[in-house]
């Protein structure tokens, strides 16, 4: 994947490819390899908190390995292998007005409004997205890269 801007904001389903073992982590975690301008927020650990503990409701995962997997991602984030992006009133205010602009349009949801509003406020000039609306969406704003997803790990 070809990232030229920077900083680069993970939303969650392409955090979860670094902690989860799903199609596409190998070349993510490859095309990341130390990169030290990543920006992720509290809201994406969140998420991913939920996503793997689904995984262990569907028998999918144990729950040690969920885990395990949660505290690595806390000692990764602890260790400032990641920007954090905060979550202010101001960041709601800008997901609220993303929401009222583009919802009708694009059929944003508010998670994704959040994610899009703390990708802006940190300052990111590209967000990473696995995710095929909030992608509709950023490219609907136009003002943050989206490297395509066919592209991880060709360069």
């Amino acid at each position: 994947m070809r990232i030229a801007s920077s900083p680069v904001y993970l939303d969650t389903s392409a955090l979860a490819k670094l902690y989860v073992p799903e199609p596409e982590s190998v070349r993510l975690e490859s095309a990341l390899l130390g990169r030290r301008d990543l920006v992720v927020a509290d809201l994406a650990v969140t998420e991913l908190a939920s996503a793997i503990l689904r995984r262990v409701r569907q028998s999918e995962l144990p729950l040690e390995g969920a885990q395990r997997i949660y505290r690595r991602l806390l000692r990764d984030l602890d260790s400032g292998e990641y920007q954090r992006a905060e979550l202010t009133p101001a960041v709601h205010r800008r997901a609220e007005r993303l929401l009222l602009t583009l919802g009708t349009r694009v059929g944003l949801r508010a998670a994704d409004a959040l994610h899009l509003a703390l990708a802006m406020a940190s300052g990111a000039r590209s967000l990473l997205t696995f995710d095929r609306a909030l992608r509709a969406a950023a490219l609907a704003l136009g003002i943050l890269e989206l490297p395509g997803e066919n592209e991880v790990g060709r360069g």
